[in-house]
């Protein structure tokens, strides 16, 4: 039952394959890398982020010119103020220096205090002249920002395009390794045509016949298991450029053998974009101390305003009308705040001698991944000589047990073990070769020199 599932499952993915395939595409390795780092939903967001901190920077920027506004006023109450002065007597003095003779009185009079349809309006100009240094802190903060986010993008595309070296390369080898199971295949079919014929005029046993089709099912298995990897691999490689899984695509290069590339040596690990992030974090935190020592230092600004007024009746007389010109000049200077100052400001230099120890820390195990990534490019180089050299014996050998076994000199299973080295010897040098084009991807990533290249 669950034999026949996958078979269902097998040949739905066939028929949506052949449904959905208009035109075969095929593409070279730049060509991925390009489709990929513009598919990528991670290099999108990378992007985003730096217009994000292009746009931080203006903002900070903007804080050093003069700040204009402008603002108005309309005040509508229906509370009108209505009061009454007392009546007052004053003393009348007929001479200096005589005592009063009599009095006169004030009578008493009506006073209303109306702010209905008070209105106001004015522009307001401010210029900060000196804010303890935070204002430059911060923009260069946002510079730094920018910095970061550029050198973030450069870490994706080369997370991008490692993944898509991943994909090609893996496409290739598994179209490599289905080829030597297809030819192995054709091998053992025509070795059990042969043992069978034998058979029927009796020079061979039925067990060696068995023997035969036993490795012929397991070479029919390998080819399947080589399908499948081809049409995963192949799916694969659609994911990553952003295409439909279904879709059928085909990659320009149809063989592994090449030659190994020039790689560029380098004796440090400062072009890799995780170091550069690291250094910036630095940068970072030596400005974050100075915007921190800001908040204690004194302040200096001048804002400068015209401003009109039509408010305030006394009496239906109108107190307020008219048009002035102010200027304001402020200074504020802290005194005392306990030594929080002192402790603010220790605690962020705490911080930047972490970040400092961090980046050391991480610059050596940089620099181990970098000479492991070398010394296994090393390695993959050797071992695809060594594959080859066994690949041209396994096919030496199994051609001189084939004369042998055609005129009985060799036994059936030892000529099959023969058939057996060399698919396997076929095998290994396919995947040492698809290991050297990987461990050559990873080298120029650990090196910082993928995204550059």
């Amino acid at each position: 039952m669950k034999g026949d599932r996958m078979k269902y499952i097998y040949t739905c993915i066939l028929s949506l394959l052949s449904i959905t395939a208009i035109a075969q595409e095929v593409y070279t390795l730049e060509q991925c890398r390009e489709m990929a780092l513009e598919h990528n939903k991670e290099r999108k967001t990378s992007l985003l982020q730096g217009d994000k901190a292009k746009y931080d920077v203006r903002v900070y920027r903007a804080k050093f010119f003069p700040h204009l506004s402008a603002q108005g006023n309309f005040l509508f109450s229906q509370k009108k103020l209505e009061e009454h002065t007392p009546e007052i007597k004053l003393p009348t003095f007929p001479l200096a220096g005589t005592t009063p003779n009599g009095f006169v009185g004030i009578p008493a009079m009506p006073i209303s205090f109306d702010l209905n349809k008070s209105w106001t309006a004015g522009v307001n100009l401010k210029q900060p002249l000196f804010m303890g240094g935070q204002i430059v802190s911060a923009y260069k903060m946002a510079k730094i920002g920018r910095e970061m986010a550029e050198v973030n993008q450069q870490l994706t595309n080369a997370e991008v395009i490692f993944q898509t070296d991943n994909a090609y390369w893996t496409l290739l080898k598994v179209k490599e390794l289905l080829l030597a199971s297809q030819k192995y295949e054709e091998v053992v079919e025509h070795l059990l045509a042969d043992i069978k014929n034998a058979y029927e005029v009796g020079m061979k046993s039925r067990n060696d016949m068995l023997k035969v089709q036993v490795k012929l099912n397991e070479a029919r298995l390998q080819r399947r298991r080589a399908e499948n990897g081809v049409t995963v691999a192949r799916m694969n490689l659609c994911h990553v450029l952003g295409l439909p899984l279904v879709q059928e695509i085909e990659i320009v290069e149809s063989s592994l053998d090449g030659e190994a590339k020039e790689l560029p040596l380098v004796a440090d690990v400062l072009m890799r974009p995780e170091y550069q992030l690291l250094d910036k974090q630095m940068e970072l935190k030596r400005q974050q101390i100075r915007l921190t020592r800001g908040d204690y230092l004194p302040k200096i600004g001048v804002s400068a305003g015209w401003n009109y007024y039509d408010a305030f009746k006394l009496n239906e007389t109108k107190m307020f009308k008219g048009g002035s010109f102010s200027a304001l000049f402020s200074v504020s200077v802290p005194l005392f705040q306990w030594g929080e100052g002192i402790n603010r400001v220790k605690s962020m230099r705490a911080e930047q001698q972490i970040a400092e120890l961090q980046r050391d820390d991480a610059s050596e195990k940089m620099m181990l991944e970098m000479t492991v990534a070398l010394n296994q490019v090393d390695e993959s180089k050797l071992e695809v000589a060594m594959t080859t050299e066994s690949l041209a014996q396994a096919e030496e050998n199994l051609k001189i047990s084939a004369d042998q076994f055609e005129v009985g000199l060799e036994t059936l299973t030892e000529h099959l073990e023969a058939q057996t080295l060399w698919q396997k010897a076929w095998a290994e040098n396919i995947e040492s070769k698809a290991q050297l084009r990987l461990n050559e991807t990873k080298y120029l990533k650990a090196s910082g020199q993928l995204d550059k290249e």
